[in-house]
């Protein structure tokens, strides 16, 4: 299970910070300062398929270490909001020609992608926030609903709208969570 690419032999050092950002948790690990290197070291051994000593992946990691920006995070400005009552379709089912016979007064799908759309007249709860968000901030907003063991039905982010789709009664639980990852969006600095 080496991950030793064909070409010319990656160095265990190399090895070792492509397989941590493979890993995209132990990256916010190592930037926040609060890893275990040998306990990882040992672990990306047998789970990244490293060939080398757990001493000599762990003396990595902590190089590695040095080089990364620390982690921090970012207070996102959007209102976020509930809207119940919807389902996530067949986009044809959502009148997929782009809405030339649609009511005026229908405001069409919340999201679409691909081949289905979130429309109304469901049972399931959007959850939108609306201003400066973006995929960092979906991408913080689905970790989070996903550690609260909250099931996502559907999400994306486009024109500072975010759209995440929940079960019904977990819609209220989703709001809280969408606004505290708002508050606190990983970001670079450095």
């Amino acid at each position: 299970m080496a991950t030793r690419a064909a070409g010319p032999a990656m160095s265990l050092a190399a090895e070792t910070r492509e397989a941590a950002r493979a890993r995209p948790f132990v990256l916010d690990a190592l930037r926040a300062g609060v890893l275990n290197h040998s306990a990882a070291a040992a672990w990306l051994a047998d789970d990244a398929g490293l060939d080398g000593d757990a001493d000599a992946i762990a003396t990595a990691l902590r190089r590695f270490r040095e080089e990364l920006p620390d982690y921090g995070t970012a207070d996102r400005a959007a209102s976020v909001s509930m809207r119940s009552g919807v389902a996530v379709v067949d986009s044809d089912e959502a009148g997929a020609d782009g809405g030339d016979d649609t009511d005026a007064t229908d405001p069409g799908p919340l999201l679409r992608v691909g081949g289905a759309a979130v429309v109304p007249e469901g049972r399931d709860t959007a959850i939108l926030a609306t201003g400066a968000v973006d995929a960092a901030a979906l991408g913080a907003v689905l970790r989070r609903l996903a550690a609260a063991d909250v099931a996502v039905e559907a999400a994306g982010v486009a024109a500072e709208t975010l759209v995440v789709v929940v079960g019904r009664r977990d819609g209220a639980t989703a709001v809280r969570v969408a606004e505290a990852a708002l508050a606190a969006v990983p970001v670079d600095e450095g």
